[in-house]
């Protein structure tokens, strides 16, 4: 039997990782950056497709990769309608969706677009897509948010915080839909989320401002103050987002989001940044006790993933408000390339079965 090549894309805000799998392993894996000049000349992410596809693929001849050797093209998930946890064959009514932002814009709705045309021009190759951001399993109670004008939305980094999970359960011998686990994401953006037996049935929405604030994101702000900010005529609407994600957080706070420049600030007694450092570890940690509540107190194990769980002080901050509650795994960094190749992988060997996106 031939190995099997998984083509995998990846799109941030200002880069695009690429990897190749022959199997179960990275043979190639890329970073390509992409400076604010560049980026400035699109006014919307939709408007990028171009200009990061052919990246692609420059990099891609560059390394004498051969695309038409791939079995799976899959790519990052966008913001299309919710749906269930899974692997998803990209279709046109997802690259449209993912094209119009039905569920808003963010640079992952690139990576099905992309994905799914040159999956077109390989034969029997397939275009796919899994865990998106917008995969949605929350209990109805959990969508209620104290007026029927609106409603709690589930946006969080499912890949990574799924991934983590079954990596967890598999080590421990165990099946992740036998357990309830409280999953950390610590990234840019900071998700919690509560997995009861195999599903996030609670999480926080990560994209919009809800829960703790992150380096660059301000969480779940005050409702009256906000209100009166937005109506004072002193900022635009667009001001005011931004504030919410983007220059919230360790940006408004340190005037920096990258969280390991808090860090050595910490580590070099700087009092502000032990403070705000003090607020972040105290946020996730309450999250993580309103999660607790959604799984009746039987939780299985608390996981903390992403790049900021490298930070001992901040792991240790946090193990010290929640180990009552249960045992705390760290789990530092991410790698979603892995979890977004392996998903592929199984679809292609046949040990998983793929969805079709419908909505």
């Amino acid at each position: 039997m031939r190995d099997i090549h998984i083509l995998v894309i990846n799109p941030g805000s200002t880069s695009t990782k690429i990897a190749v799998y022959e199997d179960v392993r990275c043979i190639f894996l890329k970073t390509l950056r992409h400076s604010k000049e560049e980026l400035d000349q699109y006014k919307t992410v939709t408007e990028q497709y171009e200009f990061r596809k052919n990246a692609i693929l420059e990099e891609l001849k560059a390394d004498r990769i051969d695309l038409n050797s791939m079995s799976a093209i899959i790519g990052r998930g966008g913001l299309t309608h919710p749906l269930e946890s899974g692997v998803y064959e990209i279709n046109e009514r997802m690259v449209e969706h993912c094209k119009i932002g039905i569920s808003g814009m963010h640079a992952s709705n690139l990576g099905s677009m992309i994905a799914y045309e040159l999956a077109q021009e390989i034969p029997n190759s397939l275009a796919l897509t899994a865990d998106p951001v917008v995969t949605d399993e929350m209990n109805d109670i959990a969508r209620v948010s104290g007026h029927p004008n609106f409603e709690r939305r589930s946006i969080f980094h499912a890949l990574n915080q799924k991934a983590v999970a079954r990596q967890h359960a598999a080590k421990l011998g165990r099946l992740y839909s036998d357990m309830n686990l409280i999953v950390v994401h610590l990234g840019g953006g900071v998700s919690i989320g509560a997995h009861n037996n195999g599903r996030v049935v609670d999480a926080n929405n990560a994209l919009d401002g809800e829960g703790p604030f992150s380096p660059e994101r301000s969480g779940t702000l005050p409702a009256g103050q906000l209100v009166d900010m937005c109506f004072s005529n002193k900022y635009s609407k667009e001001e005011i987002k931004t504030m919410i994600s983007g220059e919230g957080g360790f940006v408004a706070y340190l005037g920096t989001n990258d969280a390991r420049d808090v860090e050595m600030a910490v580590n070099e007694g700087d009092e502000r940044a032990i403070f705000y450092h003090n607020a972040l570890a105290y946020q996730v940690a309450k999250s993580i006790g309103e999660m607790a509540t959604v799984l009746k107190g039987r939780v299985d194990g608390i996981l903390i993933t992403g790049g900021m769980a490298y930070d001992k002080t901040l792991m240790s901050l946090i193990r010290e408000r929640v180990d009552f509650i249960s045992q705390v795994y760290i789990y530092p960094g991410q790698d979603e390339m892995k979890a977004l190749a392996m998903n592929a992988l199984n679809v292609v060997r046949g040990e998983a079965k793929v969805r079709v996106y419908s909505r």
